[in-house]
This record gives structure tokens, C-alpha cells and sequence, in this order.
């Protein structure tokens, strides 16, 4: 008797052991999420789009904690100085990664350094279009037509150093031209002005009013920024086919402090990309001109690096300076 009762006793203290084993130290209290933008736009409702789903499979809330200011810089060094255990993560676009460092004075972090990723989120092609009555069809004809009319040309962008500005300005730097840079206050006064015919190429981040201008052929939509042919726009090419090596795409991401250990943030790309992977994640996601992305951590920090390196470079070359 007393030896199965030794048995039974080290069976269940066995059982103990693997359960405790199984349950996760992490997390061990709400997460919150810093949008570095105000609450309602779209960083902020993607954001929340992910919550619900990663929150349950984290066993823990996820609290949204929008912390506004400096073009998202004040969000960004929130973020970096958090304890890096996990329980503070960041949802950001690239352009606080790659341009916000370099161009918003006394942003004080690092895009790089300062952050460990955790894995991509959406992204969406920067489109190339033109009034729908520019005499061209395409991007080659548009090429042809802007070196036949070098000099007399401008563009729009929503102001000095936002992505459609370098967006743009790496497109001209690959088709050897140059082009007039008219900067407005957002993205809607630069449609009106390019369909008002005030200029003449506009390269801007999708848009449900800009979907309904080229559909109604006001617009022309002559080329996507993406790597290959967008899902958004699967009849339209890449600009890289006319002009090798050009990409542009605003895109979306998890990162968490620098210094937080790997397996927490193998836990969060775990949940992220579950979240990913439902349908109706992906549908809300192509309501804002977006394609639900995952990747691994280590790709996600191969895709920063490359995008610090690409615009620091259009930044310099183009002598744009910080605001």
C-alpha cells in the first residue's frame, strides 16, 4: 500500500509539475497597445480590429492607449522607454520607423535601435495617378510625355516630407526627372487639386473617394508601388516595370521595446498572426485599402532596416530638412 501510495503521490506531483509548466508567465496582466495617433483614424481602428482577437488567444485585455503628438513621435518614445517585458507594445507605420527619426526634430528615438519587432500587420501600395484627361494611358507614356514637357510639371503632396513627398521624389530620382513639388494640408486637397487639373501627378496611399474618381475615369491610375502586381489592383502594373527597383508601399506593424526577451515576442507574433489569419480581420483591413500581412520577427527587422536605408537616402539626396 504504501509503496502505490508513493507512486500515486509522485504521479500527481508529476501531473503538477507539467501543469505548471503549461501555464504561461506571460502575460501576466493587461498589454497595452500605444497608437501613436488619435483615437478614430485608421492606425487607430486597425489597431483595434486587432485587439479583440489577439487579446483572447493572449488570455489578457489589450488596452488601446492613444498617445498623439510630434507627427507620432511622442507615441514612438513612450513606447521605446517602456519595460521590456512584453506588456507594452506599439502600432506603428513605417514612416515612424524610417522618416519621423530623421525629419521631426526632438523625436529623440530610434527606429531601429530603440524597438524589437514583433511582425507586419497590412500593407498597401503608394499609387501613381494623373487627371483623367492628361493625354497618356499609361506610365511609359507618361514618362515620355513628362521628359517632352521637362521643367513645366508639378506634383501634390500632403505636405514637406510626408510619404506621397518622398514617395515621389524617388520616383522622379529613378525616371531622371524633375518635377514642381506643390505641397497641400492632406491627402483629400491633393485629389482635389489633381483632379481640378491644378497639377499634374499625384502618388498617394489608396482611398475609397480615389477608388470612386478612377472608376468614374476622372482619375488615371497608372501604376502601384507595391513589389508585385497588388491584389487591391490586380489590373494594374508595378511602376517597377517601367522604372526597375522602385517601391513604395505604407505598411503597418508590432514592435515592442528593444530588449524584450524572445519568447515573448514569439508569443506575440503567434497571436498577431492568428489574428491575421481570419477573414474578417482581412475584409475589415481592404475597407481601408489594405492587405492583412504576417511575417516572422526577424523578417519584420530586415524590412525596417531596408526602409530606413531607402528613404534616408531620398531624404538626403533630395535636401529635404526637418520640420
Amino acid at each position: 500500500m504504501n509503496k502505490l501510495l508513493s507512486h500515486l503521490v509522485a504521479f500527481l506531483l508529476c501531473g503538477f509539475t507539467v501543469g505548471a509548466m503549461a501555464q504561461p508567465g506571460y502575460p501576466s496582466r493587461p498589454i497595452r497597445l500605444v497608437v501613436p495617433y488619435a483615437a478614430g483614424g485608421t492606425t487607430d481602428i486597425m489597431a483595434r480590429v486587432l485587439q479583440v482577437p489577439m487579446q483572447e488567444d493572449l488570455g489578457q485585455p489589450i488596452v488601446v492607449d492613444n498617445k498623439a503628438g510630434a507627427g507620432g513621435a511622442i507615441g514612438m518614445k513612450d513606447a521605446a522607454h517602456a519595460a521590456a517585458d512584453g506588456h507594452t507594445i506599439v502600432f506603428i507605420n513605417n514612416g515612424l520607423v524610417a522618416t519621423t527619426p530623421i525629419l521631426q526634430r526632438g523625436a529623440e528615438y530610434d527606429g531601429v535601435r530603440d524597438f524589437a519587432p514583433i511582425g507586419m500587420v497590412a500593407s498597401s501600395p503608394m499609387l501613381v495617378v494623373v487627371n483623367g484627361e492628361l493625354p497618356v494611358s499609361d506610365l511609359n507614356e507618361f514618362l515620355v510625355y513628362a521628359k517632352k514637357n521637362a521643367g513645366k510639371l508639378d506634383y501634390a503632396s500632403a505636405g514637406p516630407g510626408s510619404f506621397g513627398h518622398l514617395s515621389t521624389e524617388l520616383f522622379l530620382r529613378a525616371a531622371g526627372l524633375k518635377m514642381v513639388h506643390v505641397p497641400y494640408k492632406g491627402q483629400a486637397p491633393t485629389l482635389n487639386a489633381v483632379l481640378a487639373g491644378e497639377v499634374k501627378l499625384l502618388i498617394t496611399s489608396p482611398s475609397s473617394a480615389m477608388n470612386s474618381q478612377i472608376a468614374a475615369g476622372k482619375l488615371k491610375l497608372l501604376g502601384v508601388g507595391s513589389a508585385e502586381r497588388s491584389p487591391l489592383y490586380p489590373e494594374t502594373p508595378t511602376v517597377s516595370t517601367a522604372l526597375p527597383g522602385y517601391q513604395a508601399e505604407s505598411w503597418f506593424a508590432l514592435l515592442a521595446p528593444a530588449g524584450t526577451p524572445p519568447q515573448v515576442i514569439a508569443r506575440l507574433n503567434k497571436a498577431l498572426n492568428s489574428a491575421l489569419a481570419l477573414p474578417d480581420v482581412q475584409e475589415r483591413f481592404r475597407t481601408f485599402g489594405l492587405i492583412a500581412e504576417s511575417s516572422t520577427p526577424e523578417q519584420l527587422r530586415d524590412r525596417n532596416i531596408a526602409e530606413v536605408e531607402r528613404w534616408a537616402a531620398v531624404i538626403r539626396e533630395s535636401g529635404i530638412k526637418a520640420q
